[in-house]
Formats: C-alpha cells, sequence, structure tokens
C-alpha cells in the first residue's frame, strides 16, 4: 500500500524533472556565458570584417589613384618625347610675335657685339687669350645669350599668367553659377582680364570659332603655356564633356589648389631668397676680385694671361667656378 502510494509522487517528481530538463535544455543557450562569448566573437569578427572591407576599399581607390597618377605620366612622358620644341613654340611662348629668320638676324648681331666687346675689354698683355676669348664670345652672344634671354621672357609671362589664372577660374564659377554658358565665361575672361591671360583666352574663342571643340582648344593653350595649372583646367574641362557633372564645384575646387599651390611657391622663394643671394655673392667674387687686382696692380696678375701656366689655371678657375654654381643652383631650387 506505501508503495503504490508513493507511485504518483514519484510520478509527478520524474514529470517535474523532465519539464525542467526540457526548458534548461531551450534555455541554456540563451542563459550561459558561451552565448554572450560567441555574440561577442561574432561582433568583434563584424567589425574586423568591415574593418577590413573598408581598408581594402581604401587600398584599391589608393591603388587606382597611383595607377591613374602613372598612366598620365606615361601619357606626359611620351608627348613630350613626341613633340619637337621648335624655335617657333618657343617664340610663341615668350609672347614674341617674330619670325625665327628675325631671332637669328638678332643672335648674329648680339654675337658681333659679344665678340667687339670682349675684344676691346681684353687687355694688351694677353694677346695669346685673344682667339679663344673671341671664340667663346661669340658662341655665348649667338647662342648663349639670346636663348637666355627668351627663356626669362617665357618665364616672366608664364608667371604672370599663373598670377592670373586662379581669379580667372573664379569668374567661370562665377558665370556658371548665374546661368552663363561655360563659352560666354570664357569670352568674359578674354574680354576683361589683363594680359596675358586675355590673349590666350581669346586666342581659345577664336579657335572654338572655326570649328575647334574646347578641349582641343585647351589643348593647344597646354602647349602654348606649358604648365601644370593650365593642365589642370584642360583634364577638369575635358572630363566634365564626357562624364557631365558640376563644373562650378569642381572649378572652385580647382581654384583653391591653384591659391594653394601659389602660396607654396611664394613660401618657397621667400625661404631661399637668402641662399639665392650668398649663392650670387659667392658665385660674382672671384671675378670681381680679379677685376679689382687687375685694376690696382696689373703687373701682378699679368702672368696669369701672359704664360700658358696660367691660362691652364684660368682654365680650371673657370670649370670649378661653373661646378661650384651648378651645384649651388641645384640646393636652392625646388621642386614642389
Amino acid at each position: 500500500m506505501g508503495d503504490v502510494g508513493m507511485m504518483p509522487l514519484l510520478t509527478a517528481l520524474v514529470a517535474a524533472v523532465a519539464i525542467a530538463a526540457t526548458v534548461y535544455a531551450f534555455m541554456y543557450p540563451y542563459i550561459s556565458a558561451d552565448r554572450l562569448k560567441d555574440k561577442r566573437v561574432a561582433n568583434v569578427s563584424e567589425s574586423r570584417a568591415k574593418t577590413l572591407s573598408v581598408r581594402s576599399a581604401a587600398e584599391l581607390a589608393a591603388n587606382r589613384k597611383k595607377q591613374v597618377a602613372e598612366s598620365l605620366k606615361d601619357i606626359e612622358s611620351r608627348q613630350k618625347a613626341k613633340e619637337k620644341l621648335t624655335l617657333s613654340i618657343r617664340l610663341e611662348r615668350a609672347g614674341l610675335d617674330i619670325q625665327p629668320r628675325t631671332y637669328w638676324i638678332a643672335s648674329a648681331v648680339s654675337a658681333v657685339l659679344c665678340a667687339v666687346l670682349a675684344k676691346s675689354m681684353l687687355p694688351s698683355s694677353a694677346s695669346s687669350l685673344a682667339p679663344m676669348l673671341m671664340i667663346a664670345a661669340l658662341l655665348v652672344g649667338g647662342f648663349g645669350l639670346p636663348r637666355f634671354v627668351l627663356a626669362k621672357i617665357t618665364a616672366r609671362r608664364q608667371n604672370k599668367f599663373l598670377v592670373e589664372l586662379a581669379n580667372s577660374i573664379d569668374v567661370i564659377v562665377r558665370g556658371i553659377k548665374s546661368g552663363l554658358p561655360l563659352n560666354e565665361c570664357l569670352a568674359v575672361i578674354a574680354k576683361e582680364s589683363p594680359e596675358p591671360v586675355a590673349g590666350e583666352f581669346r586666342e581659345v574663342i577664336e579657335q572654338q570659332r572655326v570649328g575647334v571643340s574646347l578641349p582641343e582648344a585647351l589643348h593647344r593653350l597646354t602647349q602654348r603655356m606649358p604648365l601644370a595649372e593650365v593642365k589642370f583646367l584642360a583634364i577638369v574641362v575635358a572630363i566634365q564633356q564626357q562624364s557631365g557633372g558640376n563644373l562650378a564645384e569642381a572649378l572652385s575646387n580647382l581654384s583653391s589648389v591653384l591659391r594653394d599651390r601659389f602660396k607654396m611657391a611664394m613660401k618657397v622663394k621667400a625661404l631661399s631668397a637668402e641662399a639665392k643671394a650668398s649663392a650670387m655673392i659667392l658665385g660674382c667674387l672671384p671675378p670681381g676680385v680679379m677685376l679689382m687686382v687687375h685694376t690696382s696692380s696689373p703687373e701682378y696678375i699679368a702672368p696669369l694671361f701672359e704664360t700658358r701656366t696660367g691660362n691652364l689655371f684660368i682654365l680650371a678657375g673657370l670649370f670649378w667656378m661653373s661646378m661650384g654654381i651648378l651645384v649651388m643652383r641645384k640646393m636652392i631650387n625646388f621642386k614642389f
């Protein structure tokens, strides 16, 4: 009888244990620390996956930019190798409206004047150096001096163009935002901007009137004005013409970049001014001292001009002075 009375109790106990075990089996993943661990591991894995994806996307973008830059550099080097820089192009870049024949006539006149000046300044005691000095004066006056003057005129013109280019781009940006087409904005620049910006953009407008497309006209502008900033402008306009986009915003960003580059150039020029002045003084000091010694006591310095050993010393001094000037020039000219 006692065993029979215990049966319902045992059955209820077994049922309770079974129900508890079932509930525990279902609830174990939610109440155990393993689920929290798995959750943390999943969160960490997900964040790592996101970080890796972001990093891989950034690396892909950087590699793409690097490839594009290398491609542009390769294209530019090929174009430089293909194009031949003729005298007509150099005269056009300098803004000189003359023919190459006029340039060569002026070079010949310059050579004769330099030879006559060198002959008149040569002392009578140094007659043995006269032929060599005349040949050097003819070469310097006929080839060196005209090319130097042409390069200086070109550099001055390009600097003037570069100073006004950012303002001209701002005119384009404001015109586009007000509803004017790009050609009208270029016409405004051609009329109201100072030279040489007005003349170069006037040439672009005239080329468009005879049927040349705007990207091609700007490409010809880069040939007449081979500056990196002008190439930026031509690339931005060419991309907008092909694929569309907000030209005003792109040109506004380009204007900011050009102003920052100009500020950096002025900062570099200011920081290197002292070094350039020191280099000029060091370069002018030896010939200045020689001239003063020759003026005060010509008999003291006469062996340099009258003897072969002295002539060799003069040639060696000129060679080492040239090397020193080139080294100083390399040290004080910065590329940025």
